[in-house]
């Protein structure tokens, strides 16, 4: 259990300071054209937020299957 806290510390740390790390974006022209300073239109950047949650679902459905199989082995 010791090592999972670890592993996953490790992960939090290292997926923070990729996200840190990242570049500014360009400056809008929204203001000035009157425009979207994107397209398409939405601009919403969750490519990181999936990798992360992706990431948490992938852990948690580790642990659970450990945990499983500990409960087994002790049942029979």
């Amino acid at each position: 259990m010791k090592s999972l806290k670890l592993i996953l510390l490790v992960i939090l740390v290292f997926g923070m300071q990729v996200a840190f790390s990242a570049p500014a974006p360009p400056p809008s022209t929204s203001a000035a054209t009157g425009g979207p300073g994107c397209w398409p239109p939405p601009c919403v950047p969750i490519d990181s937020g999936i990798v992360f949650l992706m990431v948490a679902a992938a852990l948690y459905g580790a642990y659970k299957l450990v945990a499983h199989r500990k409960s087994e082995q002790t049942i029979s």
